[in-house]
């Protein structure tokens, strides 16, 4: 599956209300420990690829996520499963894999149409919208339709941001150090 998704840094507080008056589902509020992983084979942030374990209220997902397809998006191959956190932690670490970094955010998540909306409160970054969308074609039409989506909240395509909230964690470290 490619999971479609675009992110960018907004307020909160403006795009709840906007969010409300679209009509979008409140699907509820979730605290992310979002734990990244490097292979002993390859290095991940040279060939654009992730590895992490999301703890999310009791429950961990493992989720490898391939390459970037375009240039304006984070449109990308994900692959996901639930998993016992500590055990594939563990299976991990026994492989040579090994911790690249964590990310702690507070998500607020909506739906609206077809679409995931997530409102990322990302500790030591700040708020961030994601939008995205499952497909398995027509990566195009579906990105133009979440652009389509965030203009209308007042966010311009040339807002987005493509770096990942791990690399923006990690260059923040690297800054305070």
């Amino acid at each position: 599956m490619i999971e479609i998704e675009v992110k960018a840094r907004a307020s909160h507080r403006f795009l709840r209300e906007r969010l409300a008056a679209m009509g979008a589902k409140p699907e509820g509020i979730q605290e992310h420990l979002d734990t990244y992983y490097n292979s002993p084979a390859r290095d991940f942030s040279t060939t654009d690829e992730a590895l992490r374990i999301r703890s999310v209220n009791g429950k961990s997902v493992l989720t490898y996520k391939g390459k970037k397809l375009d240039s304006v998006s984070k449109t990308r191959p994900e692959f996901e499963t639930e998993v016992d956190g500590d055990s594939a932690r563990s299976i991990l670490i026994a492989l040579g894999f090994f911790e690249s970094g964590v990310v702690r955010k507070k998500r607020e998540v909506f739906s609206y149409q077809n679409m995931t909306i997530a409102l990322d409160y990302v500790e030591g970054l700040g708020e961030f919208i994601e939008v995205e969308k499952q497909a398995d074609c027509n990566i195009e039409e579906h990105s133009d339709e979440i652009f389509a989506f965030l203009e209308k909240l007042g966010i311009q395509k040339e807002d987005s941001i493509r770096t990942s909230y791990l690399e923006m964690v990690l260059e923040k470290e690297k800054e305070t150090n």
